[in-house]
């Protein structure tokens, strides 16, 4: 289980976001095992007044914050990080400088879904990967 935020101006964001979707659905497909349709991306679209970003960032300047359930090694977290990287510059055109994603784990009793505690679900992919 994981779902994305990504966080960027509007006028740079909206045009990207099918681009984004893609590109970083694929990358936690290939790297946390989740299955093509459990895709879960919100956008949230910020005027200049409200998205304050550090020095020497552009208009494309993009947050992407993961949540996810606890489990995934430090090794798998750092290939996702860098695959996402690596495809945002490739597959979207948004610089290295430009992305900063983070990562927010907890534990699968706190998450809620089908019905379910986390820890009680039967998931069809790996969460200790």
């Amino acid at each position: 289980m994981a779902q994305i935020k990504f966080f960027g101006l509007a006028h740079c964001l909206r045009p990207r976001r099918t681009s984004l979707s893609v590109a970083t659905h694929a990358c936690v497909m290939e790297v946390l095992g989740l299955p093509a349709g459990k895709r879960a991306h919100r956008f949230f679209y910020l005027e200049a007044d409200d998205f304050l970003m550090p020095e020497g960032r552009t208009d494309n300047y993009t947050i992407i914050e993961i949540q996810m359930m606890q489990g995934r090694s430090k090794e798998t977290k750092k290939r996702l990080v860098k695959l996402l990287f690596e495809r945002l510059r490739q597959d979207v055109g948004i610089a290295e400088q430009d992305v900063e994603i983070t990562i927010l784990e907890s534990a699968p009793e706190n998450w809620g879904f089908r019905g379910l505690h986390g820890d009680e679900a039967s998931l069809p992919y790996q969460v200790n990967v």
